[in-house]
C-alpha cells in the first residue's frame, strides 16, 4: 500500500507507519501544490492520501480519482496530538477501499 502524507502533517507520522510504503508530499516534490493538482498526481501513484484539511472533501471530488483519503480530527497538526491516532490509521488503512474517505478522530 502506497501512502502520501499531506505536507500540513508532521514528517515522523511517516515513521509510525512502517508497516506501508510512505512518503511525504514535499519527499515526492509536490510541496504547495493546490489540492486539485496534488490529488491528480497523487492518485497515479498513491493508494491512501493522508491528511488533516478538514475541507478537502467539500473542495475536491474524490471519486474522480482511485486515491482513498484519511482525514485526521486532532487538536493541532502537531506530532503530539496526532500520535494518539496512529493505531487507527493504520487499522484504516490496512482496510480501506479505493475512492473512500475515512475521518479519524482523536
Amino acid at each position: 500500500m502506497r501512502v502520501l502524507i499531506d505536507e500540513c502533517l508532521p514528517k515522523k507520522l511517516a515513521k509510525e507507519l512502517s508497516d506501508f510504503e510512505v512518503v511525504t508530499v514535499p519527499d515526492a516534490g509536490w510541496a504547495g501544490k493546490k489540492n486539485g493538482e496534488l490529488l491528480k498526481l497523487a492518485s497515479k501513484e498513491f493508494d491512501v492520501f493522508i491528511t488533516i484539511d478538514q475541507n478537502l472533501i467539500a473542495q475536491q471530488n474524490i471519486s474522480r480519482t482511485d486515491l482513498s483519503v484519511v482525514i485526521l480530527s486532532a487538536k493541532s497538526n502537531r506530532f503530539k496530538d496526532i500520535q494518539p491516532l496512529v493505531f487507527k490509521i493504520v487499522k484504516s488503512i490496512s482496510s480501506i477501499n479505493p475512492q473512500t474517505v475515512v475521518t479519524i478522530k482523536a
